[in-house]
C-alpha cells in the first residue's frame, strides 16, 4: 500500500479532486490511502437532489461548503472534527459493495485504541452502541474504484443536524426519533492515552497502525508533483468547483414517486405528456454502478402504461445500477 498525502488541505473541493485523480490519472498497481480533513461542508452522493437534502438558508448562512461527490450513497456533513479515509485500488471484479471488506483495517486499529465495541452494521455504516460514526461509499470506473468514508472523531453533531434535511422516511426506516439519537463521535470510546488528541494526531496514529511502522518516515508515501496538482486544479474546477455538478438543474415534474429499499431510496420525478414518458430524472443513495443517465435515457420515450414500462425495465440491468433490487420493484416505484 502506499500512501499520498494531502498536503493538510481542508477545502473539500481540493480533496474530492485529489481523490479523483489517484483514481483516474494515477494507476498504480498497488492500494492508494488517502487521508483528508474538511473544513464544513455537506457531501452530496452522486445520484441525489441536492436542494432536497440540505437546509440551504442555514448553509448559506454559515458558508458551508456544497460538493456532489462520485460515489453514491447518502449526504454527510464534514468539519475539523471528521477524518475521512480513502482506499484506491484496481478493481478485482468481486469488490464492489463489499464494505467490509475496506471497513476491516480501520476497525482494526480501532480496536487496538480502545474502541472495542465499533462494527459494520447495516449495508454501510460503522457504529457503536448502534450509533453510527462512520458512513462509507464506493465508485468504480475503468477497472478501479475507491472505497471512502467517515469518521466522526470530535464532529459537531448539531451542526449534523443543522445543515442536512433527514427524510421521514429514512427516520422510520431505522426506528429512530432522532439524528442525535442514532449519531455519535468515537473520541470519548477512546483508551485514556489517546483523549487528548486532536484530529490531525488521531489521523497520524491511524496512518502508522494501518502501515505496521512506528514513524511518518517508514510510511511508503508517493508524492504529488506539480504536474499532478496542475491535475488536480483542473478537476476541481470542471467538477467541484461547477455548480452545475454540485447542484445540478432540476426541473419541475408531473410525477414523483418514492420508496424505501435495503439497497436505500429511490425516487422517480417524471413528466408525462401525450402518455408518454418525456423527462426522468432518478435521485436516491443507492450503490450503483454505471451511469444513472444512462437508465434515464432508456426509459425517455416509453409510453406510461404498465406493460410498455415492464418491458423497457427488462432491457436494463437492475442490479447493476440500483443494487440487490428486482426489475419488479422498479416498474412497481414508477407505476
Amino acid at each position: 500500500m502506499i500512501f499520498v498525502s494531502n498536503n493538510e488541505l481542508t477545502d473539500p473541493r481540493i480533496n474530492l479532486a485529489i481523490e479523483t485523480f489517484l483514481l483516474k490519472e494515477l494507476p498504480l498497481d498497488e492500494p492508494i490511502l488517502l487521508f483528508y480533513i474538511n473544513e464544513p461542508s455537506i457531501i452530496i452522493g452522486r445520484n441525489q437532489n441536492t436542494i432536497e437534502e440540505i437546509n440551504k438558508d442555514y448553509v448559506e448562512e454559515k458558508g458551508i461548503h456544497i460538493v456532489r461527490r462520485l460515489s453514491g450513497g447518502g449526504a454527510v456533513y464534514h468539519d475539523f472534527g471528521n477524518l475521512s479515509f480513502s482506499f484506491i485500488m484496481p478493481d478485482d471484479g468481486n469488490s464492489f459493495r463489499d464494505f467490509e471488506k475496506f471497513t476491516k483495517p480501520i476497525i482494526e486499529v480501532l480496536h487496538q485504541m480502545g474502541v472495542e465495541g465499533a462494527q459494520l452494521k447495516g449495508r454501510n455504516d460503522l457504529v457503536i452502541d448502534d450509533k453510527k460514526f462512520s458512513g462509507n461509499a464506493m465508485y468504480a470506473t475503468n477497472g478501479r474504484l475507491f472505497a471512502h468514508g467517515t469518521i466522526m472523531f470530535d464532529s459537531d453533531i448539531s451542526e449534523v443536524v443543522n445543515a442536512l434535511k433527514v427524510r421521514k422516511d429514512k427516520i422510520e426506516s431505522k426506528g429512530i426519533k432522532s439524528i442525535r439519537s442514532r449519531v455519535t463521535n468515537i473520541k470519548p470510546f477512546l483508551a485514556d492515552e489517546y483523549q487528548n488528541m486532536s484530529t490531525k494526531e488521531f489521523r497520524d496514529v491511524l496512518l502508522l497502525k494501518i502501515f505496521e511502522v512506528t514513524t511518518r518516515a517508514d510510511v511508503k508515501t508517493y508524492e504529488l508533483t506539480d504536474a499532478d496538482w496542475k491535475r488536480i486544479d483542473k478537476i476541481s474546477n470542471e467538477y467541484y468547483r461547477n455548480w452545475d455538478w454540485n447542484y445540478g438543474k432540476s426541473p419541475e415534474f408531473s410525477i414523483e414517486r418514492r420508496k424505501r429499499f435495503p439497497i436505500g431510496s429511490i425516487e422517480m420525478k417524471m413528466n408525462i405528456s401525450a402518455g408518454l414518458i418525456q423527462d426522468i430524472k432518478i435521485y436516491g443513495d443507492f450503490f450503483g454502478l454505471g451511469e444513472i443517465s444512462d437508465v434515464e435515457n432508456e426509459l425517455k420515450g416509453i409510453k406510461y402504461e404498465h406493460e410498455s414500462l415492464e418491458a423497457a425495465i427488462e432491457k436494463i440491468d437492475v442490479k447493476k445500477y440500483f443494487g440487490n433490487i428486482e426489475k419488479s420493484d422498479i416498474v412497481e416505484l414508477m407505476y
